[in-house]
């Protein structure tokens, strides 16, 4: 079986649901699935660097990768991601469609322009949905009338979380089933032994609440003696907000954007990972990756991620508020046996509830029933 799995987003900009569609396809792979991933690209040039003045990963992207555009930065639920809004994207992907000659196509976020509306009205395959966003998704005022009959074009739809599930179906009533994200988990995690630092995984965007972590930090500096590695926001950006709140970048390692293995040696290194976000949040994805390395979190207790938060593998404190954050986390790191205990409740949730193995053997049979 051929799938093809379409993304509205930018291979070259890092995001949950660009991870969570590499990780789909490498699963399906494993399981003997051909996949072919339809999805833009930003190569490297002057071009990008106007269009896109934080970092990617501007290369040559995989070869099970079909790039169709460039991707234009679009404000959109309380984030920025990279779309692909070109209308050259739609021959591209018509030319695609009948080269690859898919058996089922998987569209992620299929209400979004300009990929997966074109691949939509293009399709002519059985089309498995994912809807991972949650929120107001005002966008859909206007999206809804133009193209939201499209949506009868769905043969199944997925949501990654009961909260991304009511989302959609607010806009696009009908029958979801939720399907979790699965993680990356790596071979071997081990709980102690880790070294004194914490871990930020996330893009500089104001709901993942790094700026209440940057103020926290002098107090949990002066407590513990850790020390804080940011991966994957810009560094300009988190110098541009030490800066403006007049915190010192004592203790503080910003890393940039992570290759995969990169962010999994951080996680496997560090005592804890945070995770101050907002709102705004679907499923906590973040948080799994760090479960899968035996690492617990501390992490805000908002919608989304009180899906995965569990008191075997975390510990919440209220959305943004910096005192209680740095007492969660000097009390973590100063509790060791607690600390390690959490580390292990964390690897077996992952392992029990977000197993790529398990998923994307429902997603086979799922791809199965609706090309019968």
């Amino acid at each position: 079986m051929k799938v093809g799995i379409v993304v509205p987003y930018s291979w070259s900009f890092w995001g949950a649901v660009v991870e969570h569609v590499e990780l789909q396809a490498q699963a399906l792979q494993q399981r003997g699935l051909e996949t072919r991933t339809i999805m833009g690209n930003d190569p490297p040039g002057s071009f990008t660097r106007v269009l896109h003045p934080r970092l990617g990963r501007h290369g040559h992207p995989p070869r099970d990768v079909i790039p169709v555009g460039r991707s234009v930065i679009v404000p959109a639920n309380g984030s920025l991601p990279n779309i692909v809004l070109s209308p050259r994207a739609v021959p591209a992907i018509r030319r695609a469609f009948a080269r690859e000659r898919f058996d089922v196509l998987h569209v992620h976020e299929p209400m979004t322009p300009a990929i997966c509306i074109a691949a939509l009205a293009l399709a002519r395959m059985p089309v498995v949905a994912t809807f991972h966003a949650h929120g107001a998704l005002g966008w859909m005022k206007a999206g809804k009338p133009a193209w939201g009959f499209l949506a009868d074009r769905l043969d199944h739809r997925l949501a990654v979380s009961p909260h991304a599930r009511d989302t959609a179906a607010a806009w696009l009533p009908g029958e979801y089933e939720v399907l979790p994200n699965g993680v990356l988990i790596p071979p071997v995690a081990e709980a102690h032994g880790r070294e004194n630092q914490i871990v930020f995984a996330g893009r500089q965007e104001p709901r993942k609440g790094l700026y209440v972590l940057l103020r926290a930090w002098p107090e949990i500096r002066r407590r513990t003696g850790g020390r804080l590695r940011i991966a994957g926001a810009d560094p300009l950006a988190v110098r541009l907000l030490l800066t403006r709140d007049r915190v010192s970048d004592d203790g503080i390692d910003i890393l940039g954007l992570l290759s995969q293995e990169e962010l999994t040696a951080e996680l496997l290194r560090a005592k804890a990972l945070v995770a101050p976000s907002l709102g705004g949040e679907s499923f906590g994805m973040v948080l799994t990756r760090a479960y899968a390395c035996a690492t617990p979190v501390v992490a805000s207790d908002i919608d989304g991620y009180r899906e995965v938060m569990t008191k075997e593998a975390a510990v919440s404190f209220p959305a943004g508020e910096e005192r209680a954050l740095a007492d969660a986390v000097v009390g973590l790191l100063e509790d060791e046996p607690r600390r390690a205990a959490l580390g292990e409740g964390a690897r077996r949730i992952a392992l029990e509830r977000y197993s790529w193995d398990d998923i994307a053997r429902r997603l086979q049979e799922i791809y199965e029933q609706v090309a019968a």
